[in-house]
């Protein structure tokens, strides 16, 4: 739960990846788009060669993905990961209806 706060602090970047939610502070943290440019909506995880790096998947699939992330690399808590994702997913670009 101490990892929660570090990776609370950059939820509120005005950019963020549009399908992970990842703050995207410098240009090597945009994925490249289909003419070899950085795009502007989605990091370097989620978007590669104007393509999504997991395409097809659905928003629970991406929910649950991000929770296993969140978990093993950073350190949070499974509740407080799945909430964050649930909330803040719905908010982005690729998965608004």
């Amino acid at each position: 739960m101490e990892g929660d706060k570090d990776y609370n602090s950059g939820l509120n970047s005005k950019n963020i990846c549009q399908s992970c939610g990842m703050p995207m502070k410098q240009e090597e943290d945009h994925g490249i788009d289909d003419f070899g440019g950085w795009s502007e909506d989605y990091c370097k995880f989620c978007f590669q060669n104007g393509k999504f790096t997991d395409e097809g998947i659905n928003l629970q699939g991406k929910i649950d993905k991000l929770v296993g992330i969140s978990v093993s690399q950073l350190g949070m808590s499974e509740e407080l990961a799945r909430g964050m994702a649930e909330k803040k997913l719905t908010e982005l670009k690729r998965w608004k209806n």
